[in-house]
């Protein structure tokens, strides 16, 4: 079974393919062999990335430069005893990051929705009959038939092609479909020019094949994808980055006004206490509270309007990135749509 995850199947013949598998090209597996190999290898599915709980999520919504200096704002206040302003101040970020949270929970529920919504399932030769199975079952060394329209359940190798086209835009780019052949290829031969592979998550636009599983879920080249994608740096938005530098440029000048006040005060004999107080209070007054809700309401509706577009955000911020958009770089193919044919009008009589 531990070469059953290997690579570069693309360079081994159907007949070697199938022997290294312990497969049959024709009866495919039996039950008990498919349970054994299930338990050993997983469910085909791509592994869940944990994501943030609800705490952290909601935590997360007061890491923000002006949130911070909000928050100091209310703790200076309340040492003065101005308990309303303190009040006030903390009831902004607080419906600040409640905003935050329900959005980014309503677009997490909505993507959780969407995937279970997609589950799929594959024609698999079991024990010499065809049967439907969902595709977390499959398992390396799996008979499975493929027609158009079907979406492939895993990589396969192809054992039998019958002028089979995929669209494997998704891997690689390429919005024109590729014709499959099941002759062996050179063992240097790139991922999208194997064309006697088909991978998990391609759309079989035209034909038909017989092919055995030889790479489930995160061993998968979609599952490479996933990996990659996990290990992702968290870049920042252009509004993030502004609203940050406009924070520091902020609070020095808050810094600065309220101890230039202090030292005028002083200057002109005014008790330290109060010249304290009174910078205190003037540099509190400086801050702009209702910035930070402003600014999350106006991304709000912005998500609300791409959700009526069918368009889901999970974070604020990046509607604004979407807005703040003026280059796309794409390769010669330009691969930017649904890549669906789609009726438009129609002209009756």
């Amino acid at each position: 079974m531990s070469v059953a995850q290997g690579e570069n199947w693309h360079y081994l013949s159907v007949d070697s393919t199938v022997s290294l598998l312990d497969a049959n090209a024709e009866r495919g597996l039996g039950h008990a062999e498919a349970e054994e190999r299930l338990a050993h290898f997983g469910p085909n599915e791509i592994t869940e990335r944990r994501g943030r709980g609800p705490l952290k999520r909601f935590l997360l919504q007061f890491h923000q430069p002006l949130i911070y200096i909000l928050l100091g704002a209310t703790v200076v206040t309340i040492l003065l005893a101005e308990y309303v302003d303190a009040a006030v101040i903390f009831a902004v970020v607080l419906i600040n990051a409640i905003i935050g949270f329900i959005q980014e929970s309503k677009a997490i529920q909505a993507i959780q929705a969407l995937q279970k919504s997609l589950a799929q399932y594959a024609t698999v030769i079991r024990s010499g009959k065809s049967q439907r199975l969902s595709v977390d079952k499959l398992v390396p060394g799996d008979i499975v038939e493929l027609a158009a329209g079907d979406r492939v359940p895993a990589d396969m190798r192809l054992i039998r092609v019958h002028e089979l086209q995929t669209d494997e835009s998704a891997l690689t780019g390429e919005s024109v479909p590729v014709q499959k052949d099941p002759a062996e290829l050179d063992v240097h031969t790139d991922l999208g020019d194997r064309k006697n592979m088909s991978f998990s998550s391609s759309l079989v636009t035209r034909g038909a094949a017989r092919g055995v599983v030889v790479a489930t879920g995160d061993n998968t080249e979609l599952g490479r994808i996933a990996e990659m994608v996990s290990r992702a740096e968290q870049l920042e938005t252009p509004l993030t980055r502004r609203i940050r530098e406009f924070s520091h440029i902020l609070l020095v000048a808050i810094l600065t006004l309220a101890a230039l006040a202090f030292l005028i005060g002083l200057m002109r004999g005014e008790a330290p206490a109060d010249m304290f107080l009174a910078a205190t209070a003037l540099a509190v007054g400086m801050i702009p509270e209702g910035l930070p809700a402003v600014v999350t309401i106006i991304l709000a509706i912005g998500v609300s309007r791409m959700a009526r577009r069918r368009a889901i955000v999970r974070t604020l911020p990046s509607v604004e990135t979407l807005g703040s958009t003026t280059v796309i770089c794409s390769d010669k193919t330009g691969t930017l749509t649904q890549n669906q044919m789609t009726v438009l009008h129609v002209l009756a009589g």
